[in-house]
């Protein structure tokens, strides 16, 4: 009778295939992204020897491309992360030739297109839960980056132009609801499998339209009580907006 298994002479399990032959970049960029994959999966407490074992490698090869756990991590974050984080998409945001309304839809475009993805969203949350400087980090980027630059903006809008007033934690705070809002929209479809209606670029413009139909109504009060000083500065200069192609 035999078995599904190879065996030697003597019934000794036949050895274990070696791994294929990879060029060492090749190698390398094979386990960062069988790690993405993996951690998403299983988030940061999955184990190297699982990894390695669903990659087809042997553990100390693996440990040869990076040298501990938390170096194959940081990997990640700056592949994940950081490595899509596209500094233009301030310059958009700040682009006063067009409407706020239409740099904000656009901006959150892009911004999903790079990051609203199954693999970020989940190792997002995962590293929350086991890892959370990976987030704080993160966080910190969005927090000094971008938020700020759409406070401005805000302000701008609401006829303020206070470029030496510092943004005030009550304005970030504020921008947040709308900055979480299209994040938990992700997680929603990403994680839950929720279905939700509409195609993403026109559930993007609603939550931006009921955002500044809010703001203008909300950020001149928050400005009086967290920022007065930002009321006391001249009007902004209008600026030519871009006209649309006939």
């Amino acid at each position: 009778m035999t078995t599904g298994k190879k065996a030697t002479r003597g019934g000794a399990k036949a050895p274990a295939r070696a791994p294929q032959r990879l060029a060492p970049a090749d190698r390398e960029r094979q386990i960062l992204d069988g790690a993405i994959a993996y951690f998403a999966e299983a988030g940061f407490s999955g184990q190297t020897r699982e990894l390695s074992k669903r990659l087809g490698i042997t553990q100390p090869l693996l440990y040869r491309y990076f040298a501990s756990k938390q170096a194959l991590i940081e990997r990640v974050y700056d592949t994940v992360f950081a490595g899509r984080w596209d500094p233009e998409w301030i310059g958009l945001v700040e682009d006063h030739s067009l409407p706020l309304r239409e740099r904000l839809v656009e901006f959150y475009r892009r911004y999903a297109q790079a990051t609203h993805r199954p693999e970020w969203i989940r190792i997002y949350l995962h590293a929350g839960l086991s890892n959370p400087e990976l987030n704080r980090r993160y966080i910190q980027l969005v927090r000094r980056e971008l938020l700020p630059a759409i406070c401005r903006e805000l302000r701008r809008e609401c006829g303020v132009a206070a470029p030496d007033v510092p943004v005030s934690e009550a304005e970030i705070e504020f921008v947040w609801t709308l900055h979480g809002g299209i994040f938990y929209q992700a997680v929603r479809r990403h994680v839950y499998k929720a279905r939700i209606g509409g195609d993403v670029l026109s559930q993007l413009g609603f939550a931006v339209d009921s955002f500044l139909a809010g703001a203008r109504t909300v950020y001149p009060r928050l400005l009086a009580q967290h920022a007065p000083q930002a009321l006391e500065a001249p009007a902004p200069a209008p600026v030519p907006r871009r006209r649309k192609a006939a």
